[in-house]
């Protein structure tokens, strides 16, 4: 198969191009900082000719969340959402020949911030009506639907659109969310966040990319499909797991107090870490999808395993430069990236 990515050279775009070709794919990327064929995200260009015979779009454009929520990151947000998904839309309607299948990033976090009952495709509650959340979080899920819309709105009859409701993809790549947790738990500040109680819905990144594949040969899904791992879990249990597959004891806690001093430190919002994100993936489980990794002791044990290997790799094929003529241990430095397998 040929597949466009637009928005392909963040983690999840690495992840999904990297397991496609390793399966015998043709994988394009779309990029605005020259990382593949170039396009600016909102307007129509040469890189439309990538999509005439493509058989996948994957569009994971949009700007970073993880930063706070002024005025200018949130036009910003919005906007590299929406004109990203419209101009795909025009583009695959003008294509002669256009793609079968559309996969378009939306977010688990339209969801409404609950505890008791998990969100599913049927019976989940969109979020944003909630008494208690900050007015921040009702912004997300006003970009998440506004993003989702743009979807619908696109006339593309011959492709098929089918919106990724995605929770936190987890991979021992350098750069993800795994990478921020787990360096939380290897520095003793693993602890719950806040009361612990939100729920955090996860999927690991092998079960990301074979849902996806699923998803591509299976007709009869279209419109929302949840892509979360079938076992979200509360935060302080979701630490206390990592913590166990680290081979660490202990965490400390820490308060929304703090949570929220370190937001403003960071650039960040606390919505990232408190709000409850309860979501299961009926659709793909009644279309017979089987997850490798259904539950997170394991998936944190397998996900460690594999960080711990490439940190192994990387030490072994490191230059012993201490060995080097004019080697100078406190002024020379070399690294090397690696791939989770």
């Amino acid at each position: 198969m040929k597949i466009v990515i637009p928005g392909g050279s963040g983690h999840l775009g690495t992840v999904l191009k990297r397991s496609f070709e390793r399966d015998g794919h043709e994988v394009v990327i779309l990029s605005r900082d020259g990382r593949g064929v170039r396009w600016d995200g909102r307007t129509l260009g040469p890189w439309t000719a990538e999509l005439a015979g493509a058989d996948v779009v994957i569009n994971l454009a949009g700007r970073s969340v993880n930063c706070r929520y002024n005025a200018r990151n949130r036009k910003e947000i919005i906007a590299s959402r929406v004109d990203s998904t419209r101009v795909i839309g025009e583009a695959i309607a003008r294509s002669v020949w256009p793609p079968r299948v559309w996969l378009q990033a939306s977010t688990a976090t339209i969801y409404a911030h609950r505890f008791h009952t998990a969100n599913d495709e049927r019976s989940g509650i969109i979020g944003g009506e909630e008494a208690e959340v900050p007015e921040t979080w009702r912004f997300s899920v006003d970009v998440a639907k506004a993003w989702e819309s743009a979807l619908d709105e696109a006339d593309t009859p011959l492709t098929r659109k089918v919106k990724l409701r995605s929770a936190i993809v987890m991979s021992p790549d350098r750069g993800g969310p795994f990478e921020a947790l787990l360096g939380l738990v290897r520095y003793g500040m693993g602890g719950r966040a806040g009361d612990g109680r939100q729920y955090v819905s996860w999927i690991h990144y092998r079960d990301f990319v074979r849902a996806a594949s699923w998803i591509i040969e299976r007709e009869e899904l279209a419109g929302i499909v949840n892509v979360s791992a079938p076992d979200p879990l509360p935060n302080a249990e979701f630490m206390r797991e990592l913590q166990t597959a680290w081979g660490i004891g202990f965490g400390l806690p820490a308060a929304k107090w703090m949570l929220e001093v370190g937001a403003l430190v960071l650039g960040t919002e606390t919505e990232l870490i408190l709000k409850s994100r309860r979501v299961t993936p009926a659709r793909l489980l009644l279309s017979g999808f089987t997850f490798e990794h259904p539950t997170w002791p394991a998936a944190a044990r397998d996900l460690c395993a594999r960080w711990r290997a490439i940190e192994r790799s990387s030490e072994h094929d490191r230059p012993k430069l201490s060995r080097l003529p004019g080697h100078h241990p406190d002024r020379n430095g070399v690294g090397r990236t690696h791939a989770a397998p």
